[in-house]
């Protein structure tokens, strides 16, 4: 019989979203703050329903809010490395990118005792260094890129992307990529963002939303062959407020009903690596 994975994820930044966009103004720091009614929520909801899930946080999270961090890693859920303060690596340097990896893994460290396992890049893009550095710190998983839909792939290093040449494709690593999609984010569908520069309007009606996740479930369900996941991505500040938080509940009920196996992403990228094990070039 076909397995079908899905993977529920909650990119926890809090305050972190906005401080990173340089956004420090009581109204939108308010949205973060938000976050943590979302959080607590959403465990909730989990535990109402009894879903290991992999939470994305940000070092910044991690100390502001150690309590409500502690209880997700006492829920039984995974704690995913999603920078310090939300810094995108493509912004960084490659020191820069390094000291935030380190610093993100001591704040995980402070709440599980052990560094995390898999990586969720702010902004959901790599620098050149990123899949070097993940490799050299012991990251057995990225969950950034979205070069498939319904099955992981090896992260590949190296790639040269010329404007008047055919691409150069690198070499595959170890680093197991667990693909997503902005489709399958509740941010860009739900968050209202206005700036001097940028409006991203959001406030899609939730049901639609609904009806095209769904979908997208039932996709794989005839494309993925005999083993496939899906991941959707969630924000505490977005999808735990009112009838968003319906919606998630609704969405975790149907899957459910549709055959759908719920997992965390470190035991996706483990059953991948079984079925799929590395071979060096």
């Amino acid at each position: 019989m076909p397995k079908r994975l899905v993977c529920l994820t909650f990119d926890f930044d809090a305050l972190s979203l906005w401080i990173a966009r340089r956004i420090t103004t009581p109204t939108p720091i308010s949205q973060g703050e938000f976050g943590v009614v979302g959080a607590e929520r959403i465990l909730a909801l989990l535990d109402r329903y009894q879903i290991a899930a992999t939470w994305f946080i940000p070092g910044h999270t991690l100390e502001t809010y150690p309590e409500v961090c502690r209880r997700i890693h006492a829920a039984g859920h995974e704690i995913g490395h999603h920078g310090y303060a939300h810094e995108p690596p493509v912004n960084l340097s490659r020191e820069e990118e390094e000291r935030v990896l380190l610093r993100g893994n001591e704040a995980i460290r402070s709440i599980t005792g052990t560094e995390a396992r898999g990586y969720r890049s702010p902004a959901w893009d790599l620098s050149p260094h990123t899949v070097e550095l993940l490799l050299a710190h012991g990251f057995f998983y990225d969950s950034s890129m979205m070069g498939n839909d319904y099955q992981p792939y090896r992260a590949r290093q190296g790639d040269v992307i010329p404007l008047d040449q055919p691409a150069q494709f690198g070499q595959p690593t170890r680093l197991i990529e667990l693909p997503v999609s902005w489709s399958l984010d509740d941010f860009p569908h739900f968050e209202y963002l206005w700036t001097a520069t940028h409006l991203q309007q959001g406030l899609m009606r939730a049901d639609d939303v609904l009806a095209n996740w769904l979908d997208d479930f039932r996709a794989m369900s005839q494309l993925a062959g005999e083993w496939g996941v899906l991941t959707y991505t969630f924000h505490p500040q977005v999808s735990g407020r009112g009838h968003r938080l319906l919606m998630l509940e609704r969405l975790i009920q149907t899957l459910r009903d549709e055959g759908a196996i719920f997992a965390r992403l470190d035991a996706v990228a483990a059953e991948f690596d079984q079925r799929s094990p590395f071979a060096v070039a």
